[in-house]
């Protein structure tokens, strides 16, 4: 049995030489295990306490009858085991330096490969496991189909659905399993409905939490919102922390209080990462796409980097002084990935500061709610983040996410606010090199103020409640 480093010039050599004696001897028997590099120190430690050995480089070769579970018997290092070959069996190694370096080379390449293809089949031996509460909305009838097809996870990675609701909607979850099902799709392992909370988020790999409050009344107490959305997140936080993997990402979307779900799921989930847990913001920046597409009568899909900050669904501000446009009819034209700023494409008409002012107080954007569907738009944008999330959002673009405030923008720490990031290597990151203007930075204080009163107002109300048990 010999091991080393997939990168270890003397592995390369010792495993070479092994391979011949193999070859040539007929009860000679060869076992391999290559290490990546930066697992290779730590490996050896164990291996060494487990079997009571001392060694401290690559390889480590040692006999051992592997078919029977025999004591293994250190040899040692490549001299050690140049010196059994040549004592045993006159055999030795002429390999130069040269030669060794650049099968080292190859064997990293090797590990490397066989190590993506193990993922692949981890990947469809044991599902990603995603939860959905409020599974009854039309949002969760949307999206099923988008988290299926295999663009958002890839086209390798099997997925399993938990549909969670109460047990009024039993009936409506029964339908959406047996239609899920019926469509075959390939990715698709599995399809469940849930109505028993103790049930809830049991391994699970993604959460994305719908729920929503009903406004009783037109204009209902912030406090009265605060002690129903407090009463949800304390339950599905607690079930988080007892049964969803450690990694578990959960996005907060839904049409009311979007950032305040974020907050208080981290607030009464401690062991939660906070990275971990995000706001949706992205079904409002396509909405301004939309909008801004339609004034300048191109593809939407043609508008880029608008931005949105603040509260997502309260007191928000769409920031569109870092947009772009592609394929935008006029004299000036280039190659499909020339793009022209959004101050040099509009008109006195659809002038900057006439499409933000439509989108700059609460009551607009509240307003303008109406104007969209409950289903497909939302499902697309926690579709589109989770694809973001899992394979990386388009290079150089913007894209908006409410996320727990480390001061980034002079935003003060601890609230839930959105703001522009990029996503890569499984992980967001703020881009905190992107220039705002003076007026931009005054409405974020604005912005600011109006999330840390209403974080100020559930934490007084998290206080007044008896802890859950």
């Amino acid at each position: 049995v010999f091991t080393g480093r997939a990168n270890c010039p003397y592995y390369a050599k010792a495993e070479l030489l092994a391979y011949y004696l193999q070859a040539n001897l007929p009860d000679f028997r060869v076992h391999k295990i290559t290490k990546h590099p930066d697992e290779w120190e730590e490996w050896l430690r164990d291996i060494c306490e487990r079997n009571g050995w001392e060694h401290k480089h690559s390889p480590i070769i040692w006999r051992e009858l592997v078919d029977r579970g025999g004591k293994g018997l250190l040899l040692g290092g490549i001299n050690d085991f140049l010196e059994y070959a040549q004592r045993y069996y006159g055999i030795t190694s002429p390999m130069l330096s040269e030669e060794m370096l650049a099968i080292a080379e190859e064997n990293l390449q090797a590990h490397l490969e066989t190590e993506k293809e193990e993922e692949e089949i981890k990947g469809l031996i044991n599902p990603l496991q995603i939860w959905i509460t409020s599974a009854s909305a039309p949002t969760c009838y949307h999206l099923i189909p988008l988290l299926a097809n295999g663009k958002v996870f890839g086209m390798t990675t099997e997925i399993s659905i938990h549909l969670l609701d109460t047990e009024q909607f039993d009936q409506v979850l029964c339908g959406v399993v047996m239609e899920a099902e019926d469509m075959a799709f390939p990715l698709l392992r599995s399809i469940a409905k849930h109505t028993k909370m103790e049930e809830a988020f049991l391994e699970a790999d993604v959460i994305v939490v719908l729920d929503d409050i009903l406004f009783k009344h037109e204009a209902p107490r912030l406090e009265d919102c605060v002690r129903e959305l407090s009463d949800t997140c304390r339950v599905y936080a607690a079930l988080i922390e007892k049964n969803a993997k450690s990694g578990v990402r959960v996005i907060a979307a839904g049409k009311t209080f979007v950032n305040l779900k974020a907050l208080m799921i981290k607030t009464y989930g401690p062991s939660i990462k906070p990275e971990n847990i995000i706001a949706l913001a992205t079904f409002w920046e396509s909405a301004a796409k939309g909008m801004l597409a339609r004034k300048l009568n191109v593809n939407a899909a043609g508008v880029k980097d608008v931005i949105i900050w603040g509260n997502v669904t309260g007191w928000s501000y769409i920031d569109f002084s870092h947009a772009r446009v592609y394929g935008f009819d006029s004299a000036v034209w280039g190659p499909p990935d020339f793009s022209r700023p959004l101050c040099n494409v509009i008109h006195n008409s659809c002038s900057a500061d006439k499409i933000c002012s439509e989108f700059l107080s609460a009551r607009s954007s509240v307003n303008s709610q109406k104007y969209h569907g409950v289903g497909m738009s939302p499902a697309h944008a926690v579709a589109t983040i989770l694809r973001y999330w899992y394979q990386g959002s388009p290079p150089g673009e913007i894209v908006s996410v409410g996320i727990l405030s480390e001061g980034q923008f002079c935003v003060p720490e601890g609230i839930v606010f959105s703001m522009p990031v990029r996503f890569h290597d499984g992980i967001w990151e703020v881009m905190t090199d992107l220039e705002i203007n003076e007026t931009t930075q005054e409405v974020l204080r604005l912005l600011s103020h109006d999330l840390v009163q209403e974080k100020l107002v559930a934490l007084r109300k998290i206080r007044e409640m008896r802890p859950y048990k």
